[in-house]
């Protein structure tokens, strides 16, 4: 994410939204993560097969471990290749994301960075590696109570009440700072996937900066029932529509 204030230093900068972002409300109460899941997408960019996503969720203890695997397939794979693995430990009960380590290649780009959040010292730890060029960089940025990450939060936002017409706010953290996004809840829809049709809650997330404000308009499709889960979801960006839609959901 990257704060969209001209001229405004960023230790200050993230000072001020750590102050300002409200604290992450625990899960509702009944709701529990899985203690093993795994989730797999198909994506498609506007009308064409693109790649794979695979999610797997396992607890550990207190903590649960989230991993994510991207891939592009196809003609697509030949034009631009992307192989991304994510991988987030968070608090079962609070939801407070403890690490979020990404393995980024996106053609020429290849990222390696670990996000370790001290919630006893009140900040953020950032060790990033250009395996291109070699070149290395280490951050430490304040931070102010429970936030979570850029892909648990995606998932995080099931343990919370969804009511048509009403938002909550998700702090989350990446890199240099951390923003509040607000979850709005937009209407209910009816999703097709190879699994069946479910009825579902359209979500959109909004946020005043930071990635989600800069990946264009953003909606999540969560099934309309205890568990909230995303069926399907669509980035519209200036150079194209990403759609991610379930195709796999086993207990293992």
């Amino acid at each position: 994410m990257h704060v969209g204030v001209l001229g405004c230093v960023v230790a200050l900068c993230a000072g001020a939204w750590a102050q300002q972002i409200p604290p992450l409300a625990a899960p509702r109460a009944g709701f529990s993560f899985a203690q093993k899941q795994t989730l797999t997408y198909t994506v498609d960019w506007r009308v064409f097969p693109a790649g794979t996503a695979v999610l797997h969720f396992e607890a550990n203890g207190s903590n649960e471990r989230l991993t994510a695997n991207a891939d592009t397939i196809g003609a697509i794979n030949l034009l631009f290749h992307v192989g991304d693995h994510f991988q987030s430990t968070f608090d079962r009960d609070k939801g407070c994301t403890y690490e979020f380590d990404k393995q980024t290649v996106e053609g020429r780009r290849q990222i390696n960075s670990t996000l370790k959040l001290d919630y006893a010292q009140g900040k953020s730890i950032l060790d990033e590696k250009n395996m291109v060029n070699g070149q290395t960089k280490h951050v430490e940025m304040p931070v102010a109570g429970c936030l979570t990450d850029l892909l648990t939060g995606i998932y995080y936002a099931a343990s919370q009440p969804m009511e048509i017409g009403k938002s909550f706010v998700i702090p989350v953290v990446d890199a240099l700072h951390s923003v509040p996004v607000t979850m709005k809840v937009e209407g209910r829809e009816e999703i097709k996937t190879t699994l069946g049709t479910f009825k579902t809650l359209r979500v959109q997330p909004t946020a005043d900066a930071g990635v989600v404000k800069n990946r264009g308009s953003i909606w999540i499709w969560y099934t309309d029932d205890e568990r909230h889960l995303p069926v399907q979801m669509r980035a519209r960006l200036f150079w194209g529509t990403i759609t991610f839609r379930l195709t796999g959901n086993e207990n293992k």
